[in-house]
C-alpha cells in the first residue's frame, strides 16, 4: 500500500512539500455542464437575461476561481498559472437544453492543475445558476469531472471516452 503524502507524523492533515519537484509543464482540462429550459437558453444565446452577458460573467467568474483555487481547498498550493481558458457548447433536444464547459488551465511549476480546473469548471456552472435561478430554480449542475491532465512524475492522464 502506497505511504499516505498529506499526513504528518501525528497523523494530521498536512501540505505536501513540493520544493524538490521539478518544474515542468502542467495542463489540465476539466469538464461541467448545466441543464437549463427553453427560456433561460434562449435570454443567454440572445442575451437577453437582465443580469447581463451570463456567458461572459461565469467565464470570468471561472478565471477568478481558477486563480483562487488555493485559498478555498485547503491543501492546494498557490500556483503562477500562465493560461485559463474556458468554453461553452449546447447540446439541445426537445426538453433540455444543457451547457457544456470546458476549462483549461496551464502552468509551468512544480505541482499539477487538475484541482484549478475542476475548480473553474465547477464555479462557472454555480455562476450560471446564479445568474438564472429568478427564472428557473429547477435547472441541474451536471457531472464535473477531469477530462485530461499532463505533466508531472506521475504522467498524463486522458479519460477514457464514454466514461463520465
Amino acid at each position: 500500500m502506497a505511504e499516505f503524502t498529506h499526513f504528518n507524523e501525528e497523523g494530521r492533515a498536512k501540505m505536501v512539500d513540493v520544493s524538490s519537484k521539478p518544474e515542468t509543464v502542467r495542463t489540465a482540462l476539466a469538464h461541467s455542464s448545466i441543464t437549463v429550459n427553453k427560456e433561460i437558453y434562449e435570454k443567454i444565446t440572445g442575451n437577453k437575461m437582465k443580469k447581463g452577458d451570463v456567458l461572459a460573467v461565469a467565464q470570468v467568474a471561472a478565471v477568478m476561481a481558477a486563480k483562487k483555487t488555493w485559498e478555498i481547498i485547503p491543501m492546494c498550493h498557490p500556483i503562477p498559472l500562465t493560461g485559463v481558458d474556458i468554453s461553452f457548447s449546447w447540446k439541445n433536444d426537445q426538453e433540455n437544453y444543457t451547457l457544456n464547459i470546458l476549462a483549461s488551465v496551464k502552468t509551468k511549476g512544480s505541482t499539477g492543475v487538475e484541482m484549478e480546473a475542476l475548480t473553474a469548471a465547477s464555479v462557472c456552472a454555480l455562476t450560471i445558476y446564479d445568474m438564472c435561478k429568478a427564472i428557473d430554480k429547477g435547472m441541474v449542475i451536471g457531472k464535473t469531472y477531469l477530462v485530461e491532465k499532463t505533466g508531472g512524475k506521475n504522467g498524463d492522464y486522458f479519460r477514457e471516452k464514454g466514461s463520465k
